[in-house]
């Protein structure tokens, strides 16, 4: 007898009963595992430290050849060799940014950042986290070569930063994390437009037609209805070809085709739950009368599949669907094919090459706390916003720390700001170690913050019991 507890009573056709059970729970702890956002966090930490035991051990050598391995992308004459290092830098964070584009399309259009006075605290946050480490790291390099690395402490890492603050329980207001979320939304906008306007190459017009041509696929695609999927990897590549060939980086293609989504879903609700219902009525009704009959079961199967898909926006869909392969394939990946600097071949001597390191270690570390903080409360101040329930002075200064660590988009910048093998090193060295103790930092005064909380709670729950036993009394 068939359980209504259990979807899957018998193991498909063919296969071993007790492997079957197996696999499901190895399915079932994975699915568990990958939704915990500590758990990104700590495997984005792991590939980091891989990388640089890796490049510092004696199989170093391995290390470099992997990343300069050729891979050969396209056919026939469109066919062309690549690094392996091209692949995970230029194509596959192009994935990255294409999530970056969703969500931050979703918070414009209907999310934190649609309302400009629920907006002001999380971008004056966020402006003040840029603008502070770009002047911290300019001061410090001011008539040096590396000034032009001003970028790369910038950028908050939106995996580590909330991966950090998981682990701090939830001693801390949920509020925190809304604002840290927003912030990171914000900062990665302002990565965005700092890439595309300050570290693109030389500019070719090479490539406009092809970004043209893409731009028009994408608008074909939106006066017709066309719903965000597979199909739009053909715009995409477009894009990505045009930009690349213009010299802007064609990773921003992501962020393009992502502002593109629509925002809303098709169907609402309601409609989705009639469709289902609907669909699911005939798809009994066809199983009763067709028997063994597979193919009268295909269309009210592709209603259902249709109501499920389109009751949620693509700028929600995107994100949920790309987030296991983003934070638990891609980033990975990208940590383990930048994070590895070797130590032994970082020269801190020449004038200005420690500068690099040390500005943009201080970027993060004092500049993006200071600069978060500070325009937070003048903000707060100047009464454009008041800071969000269960957050004050404290909380801001966990945000800040936790905005310093900068993993991911800063050494991707760092990739982009620097020429020479020497000063990427360096500031690679400086993103590491300012990352490392911002996010320790952040877990000091963030496991403070939690432990007062609770006392305090602690304590108003005991003198509402005593207040309680004194009225009934």
């Amino acid at each position: 007898m068939h359980s209504s507890q259990h979807p899957h009573p018998t193991p498909p056709p063919g296969s071993s009963a007790r492997a079957h059970q197996l696999a499901s729970r190895a399915r079932a702890a994975l699915a568990r595992l990958t939704h915990r956002e500590t758990f990104a966090g700590v495997l984005l930490m792991v590939a980091a430290a891989a990388a640089l035991l890796w490049a510092n051990s004696p199989w170093a050598k391995s290390y470099t050849h992997l990343l300069h391995s050729k891979l050969t992308l396209g056919f026939g004459a469109a066919k062309s060799e690549v690094t392996l290092h091209f692949l995970v830098n230029e194509v596959l964070m192009t994935i990255f940014f294409l999530v970056v584009g969703l969500e931050v399309k979703r918070e414009l259009v209907v999310g934190e950042l649609r309302d400009l006075r629920r907006a002001a605290l999380p971008v004056a946050a966020a402006l003040g986290g840029m603008i502070a480490p770009a002047l911290v790291f300019a001061a410090i390099n001011a008539g040096k070569p590396g000034l032009s690395g001003w970028g790369v402490p910038m950028a908050t890492d939106i995996a580590f930063a909330v991966g950090v603050l998981a682990l701090l329980g939830r001693g801390l207001p949920p509020s925190l994390r809304a604002l840290l979320l927003a912030l990171a939304i914000i900062d990665d906008i302002g990565a965005v437009i700092v890439i595309a306007v300050f570290y693109s190459s030389s500019l070719s017009a090479a490539g406009v037609p092809w970004i043209a041509v893409g731009l028009l696929v994408l608008f074909a695609f939106r006066r017709a209805g066309v719903r965000p999927g597979f199909v739009y990897l053909v715009p995409l590549a477009l894009l990505w070809h045009g930009l690349h060939s213009t010299g802007i980086h064609p990773t921003l293609a992501g962020v393009i085709v992502g502002l593109s989504a629509p925002a809303r879903a098709w169907l609402d609700g309601q409609a989705a739950v009639a469709m289902a219902r609907g669909a699911l009525d005939e798809l009994s009704r066809c199983a009763g009368e067709h028997g063994d009959d597979e193919h009268a079961l295909v269309e009210p199967l592709r209603r259902v599949r249709f109501a499920e898909r389109e009751a949620l926006s693509p700028t929600v869909r995107g994100p949920a669907n790309l987030h296991p392969w983003v934070a638990f394939v891609i980033l990975p990946l990208f940590a383990l094919a930048n994070a590895g600097v070797s130590l032994a071949g970082v020269d801190f001597a020449p004038v200005g090459a420690s500068a690099v390191s040390l500005g943009v270690a201080l970027g993060l570390v004092l500049g993006k706390p200071l600069g978060i903080v500070a325009l937070s409360l003048l903000a707060v101040r100047l009464r454009l916003c008041r800071l969000p329930d269960g957050v004050d002075f404290r909380g801001l200064c966990v945000v800040g720390l936790l905005g310093g660590v900068g993993f991911t988009m800063a050494i991707f910048i760092a990739e982009l700001a620097f020429s020479s093998a020497a000063s990427i090193a360096l500031a690679k060295v400086g993103v590491l170690g300012g990352s490392a103790v911002a996010g320790v930092l952040a877990v000091i005064f963030g496991g403070a913050l939690a432990r007062a909380r609770r006392r305090a709670d602690s304590a108003s729950g005991a003198g509402n019991a005593a207040l309680g036993e004194v009225t009934s009394a």
